[in-house]
């Protein structure tokens, strides 16, 4: 599909604190676009709006609370007239085996992923309707293919994977287009703190070429924000990903047989593991719901 501008486009960005979010903000703006930045961090919101080429705003809100979304989705559009582009891109992530993992923390990851994505869709559909505009699904190589230690977060991608394509036959008629992004290994906050246990990175870095590989966050954010001005319904943040869909029907045997022996070999290390959401991001996330719930 031929480019769409984005000058005078209004974009909502959700998880726009750091990494992913605050990059493509930052792109979007430099293009022309008015932004919109939902997240968790008031502060850092604050700080990467003042940074920003063009009008913006943001909002403080928890992605999977639906009265607070559906009071942002009105404020931008009262603030900016109309809504263009939602990339709905707030995501957390634990790790470790599903037999010791946190309950709260497993369900967290699903909640934001998964239920905080169909939330944000939810309560934005009827600007995006209205506008004919275009909702961007950022889901992982999680979707694609499974991986042990990483339970909550690939059931969370493979279910909005499934979720924004189920939309995109849904909206279509509307002029409204969905797109899915895909990213592998990406140098963000959420990554690095994955790395900081010693047993994920050694099983990341066990991994074959090229998924092995952490990527900057740069080209990967260019990407999408090319699949963003194309509308596209699949959005690639490293060029390898698009060849995996052809193979992803043979991965779940292949993984679930490779990885039975690299499971073996990390038996002894696996007890005593973080079972808490990662990085920064995922520190936020439960400082908010601390504070919410004293």
């Amino acid at each position: 599909m031929s480019k769409v501008s984005l000058e005078g486009q209004v974009a909502v960005v959700t998880g726009a604190a750091r990494g992913v979010g605050e990059l493509l903000a930052r792109k979007l703006s430099a293009r022309g676009a008015k932004v919109a930045l939902v997240g968790l961090e008031p502060d850092e919101l604050k700080r990467v709006a003042e940074r920003l080429h063009g009008d913006s705003g943001h909002w403080y809100a928890d992605v999977t609370d639906h009265e607070a979304m559906v009071r942002v989705a009105a404020e931008v559009k009262e603030r900016f007239g109309k809504v263009d582009v939602v990339v709905a891109n707030a995501g957390v992530a634990t790790g470790g085996p599903f037999e010791d993992s946190d309950p709260e923390a497993w369900r967290r990851v699903i909640e934001v992923n998964l239920i905080g994505s169909a939330v944000t869709a939810r309560a934005f559909l009827p600007a995006l309707i209205e506008s004919r505009g275009y909702l961007l699904q950022i889901a992982s190589l999680a979707a694609i293919t499974p991986a042990p230690m990483m339970t909550a977060y690939c059931a969370s991608k493979s279910g909005v994977e499934a979720y924004a394509h189920s939309l995109r036959a849904e909206v279509g008629h509307k002029g409204v287009r969905v797109g899915v992004g895909y990213l592998s290994w990406t140098d963000t906050d959420m990554v690095r703190g994955a790395d900081q246990e010693a047993v994920m990175r050694e099983l990341r870095q066990r991994l074959p070429w090229p998924s092995n590989k952490t990527y900057p966050l740069g080209p990967a954010v260019d990407r999408i924000v090319a699949g963003v001005e194309r509308r596209s319904s699949h959005v690639y943040g490293q060029w390898w990903l698009r060849g995996m869909q052809g193979v992803r029907g043979y991965l779940p045997g292949v993984v679930g047989t490779v990885a039975q022996r690299e499971m073996k070999r990390f038996a002894p290390r696996l007890r005593g593991m973080r079972t808490g959401l990662v990085g920064a991001g995922g520190a936020a996330d439960e400082q908010a719901r601390a504070t919410h719930r004293s």
